[in-house]
């Protein structure tokens, strides 16, 4: 069985910035450990670090047992990068490097080959082939490639010699996701590092992870913001938060509640440490009173001193992380009383003829599994519908969205702005300029702003010290954050949500609901976020038979 102990560890940004410092923990045998914190808290770098990705300067990690990892990308892939790629890139080092070595003595010998069947490069690349094939074998690549199989079998219904140069990118986010997950959990590495694993997962999905996490014998450290998958699978609880990390030794269903304890406890601590404080820096200052003219008190009033050198070069206590203050001010405005109109809507492919009508204030959680057609629907409305009206630019790129094959009509009410937040943060025109540059040269839907009012702007939303930074190289919470900034700045009065929550932190989650709630116009997101779907009052079902119907209450997996 493996394990991870990690002693110590700290991590500075290149801007030298300390990030965190002296975190230290175990993931023990079998044990099922997550990481929550706030967005940008350093979850991912330390996933990172523990995988071997990131040097470890400060402090200490050790582990045992085959490591396996499946980071943040997976699901957002859109590149070709071929399927026997992603399992490559998943398997152990010894088996990805003789895997790699076999793709590229296999391409050698097929392009010697077409030279020439019969010269000597063919019979050389013949051989390389040979050692390559060889070496894969030896490696454990066949008893891969049954693994690669069965996988493929069951996440796309095909077998590996089907699949196998199939582009991830023909794959929906939830099938890249359930074909590593499927993967790590039925190989042979007996520790997994899995960072966002829900993530683009459906509620049935997310079932399935969490049955298979609970009867996994694996050691798994993972980081996931989805409470009800934390409160179902998690052992212990590793807090990064206010620069460190601290250990709950229960489960994330009992960790908001040890959390409020632990706090009062580093309050009323630093609160006695003040008053220690305040008694000795008195005392020592009534012995130096006397001493002025008492030489018999010298040596007290030096004495007095020393202590509280002494007490004060220790240090007082931790104050409690300071708790997020994020205010998402979503203003919206008026519009027509009809918001959307939906007749005998078709998404080619996708879904029957179907009839929808919302209304001015409507907030609309829809729901449904992955690949029935939800986030096409939000496409189709982001772009302005099947009839746009020309007076209406749609806002955050929603003419730069691919479009969407139907049938039928889809049309905007009167002065109704659709905005679109993507679930893959999909906004290239982003990715190289900061937070502070987009804000200050504004766009065709908002005004540009002073530094000044960019950080007051960036401020509300817990980023101000990501003013500078480029947008890429933001955490996936605080690209969200920065994402519904440009909503609330935009004037949307029909907001377009694609899995709103994925990475956004409890707190800043939180925050949109409350934002939402405030919001002046309707809201419609797709989500398979069971906590955040209940802020909706109504629940549009793309079933997997091609029906959309609504439901009273929310349903999942039909």
């Amino acid at each position: 069985m493996g394990y991870i102990d990690v002693a110590g560890l700290g991590y500075t940004l290149p801007d030298g910035r300390e990030l965190f410092a002296d975190v230290s923990f175990r993931v023990g045998e079998g044990a099922k450990v997550a990481l929550v914190g706030p967005n940008g808290a350093g979850k991912t770098t330390l996933l990172r670090m523990v995988a071997g990705d990131l040097p470890t300067k400060v402090g200490a990690i050790a582990r045992s047992g085959g490591l396996g990892v499946m980071r943040q990308f997976i699901g957002m892939i859109g590149d070709e990068t071929e399927l026997a790629e992603l399992a490559l890139s998943l398997a152990a080092p010894a088996l990805r490097a003789a895997g790699e070595r076999l793709v590229a003595a296999e391409a050698t010998m097929h392009a010697a080959e077409v030279r020439g069947k019969y010269s000597t490069a063919a019979g050389k690349a013949q051989m390389t082939y040979a050692d390559a094939l060889a070496a894969w074998g030896e490696a454990g690549g066949y008893d891969a490639e049954v693994l690669f199989d069965t996988v493929s079998t069951i996440v796309l219904g095909l077998p590996w010699e089907q699949t196998r140069r199939r582009p991830v990118r023909t794959l929906s986010g939830g099938q890249q996701k359930r074909f590593a997950l499927e993967l790590l959990l039925r190989g042979t590495d007996e520790v997994l590092l899995l960072d966002e694993p829900d993530n683009f997962l459906d509620v049935p999905g997310k079932r399935w992870l969490e049955g298979r996490l609970r009867e996994s014998s694996k050691s798994v450290l993972y980081v996931s913001h989805d409470r009800e998958l934390l409160a179902q699978t998690s052992d212990r609880v590793v807090a990064v938060e206010g620069g460190s990390a601290w250990v709950h030794p229960g489960s994330f269903a009992t960790w908001h509640e040890a959390r409020v304890a632990r706090h009062g406890r580093l309050e009323e601590q630093r609160k006695r440490w003040d008053e220690e404080h305040q008694k000795l820096r008195e005392l020592m200052l009534m012995y130096k009173q006397k001493a002025a003219y008492n030489d018999g008190m010298a040596s007290r009033y030096q004495a007095a001193q020393t202590r509280l050198r002494k007490f004060e070069e220790a240090g007082p206590p931790p104050l409690p992380p300071k708790d997020q203050d994020i205010r998402m001010r979503l203003s919206g405005g008026r519009t027509g009383k009809r918001a959307v109109m939906c007749e005998q809507l078709e998404l080619d492919g996708l879904t029957f003829p179907f009839d929808l009508e919302l209304w001015y204030g409507d907030r609309v959680a829809v729901l449904g599994a992955n690949g029935t057609g939800k986030s096409h629907f939000l496409r189709l409305l982001a772009r302005g519908g099947t009839d746009p009206d020309p007076a209406v630019v749609p806002l955050a790129g929603g003419l730069d969205l691919t479009p969407v094959r139907h049938d039928g009509v889809a049309r905007l009410g009167a002065r109704v702005r659709p905005g679109h937040f993507s679930q893959t943060h999909d906004r290239p025109e982003l990715m190289d300029r900061t937070l502070v540059d987009v804000l200050w040269r504004g766009d065709e839907h908002r005004a540009g702003m002073d530094r000044h009012a960019a950080m007051a702007a960036l401020s509300r939303y817990e980023l101000a010290g990501q003013g500078d930074q480029r947008f890429g190289s933001l955490s996936g919470g605080q690209q969200a954050r920065f994402l519904v900034l440009l909503l609330e700045l935009s004037g949307a009065t029909l907001l377009l949500l694609d899995e709103p929550t994925d990475n956004l932190d409890l707190a800043s989650a939180e925050s949109l609901e409350e934002g939402l709630r405030a919001f002046e116009g309707t809201v419609i997101a797709v989500t398979h976020d069971r906590w955040f779907t209940r802020s909706f009052d109504r629940f549009v079902l793309f079933q997997g038979d091609g029906e959309v119907v609504e439901t009273p209450e929310p349903v999942w997996g039909v």
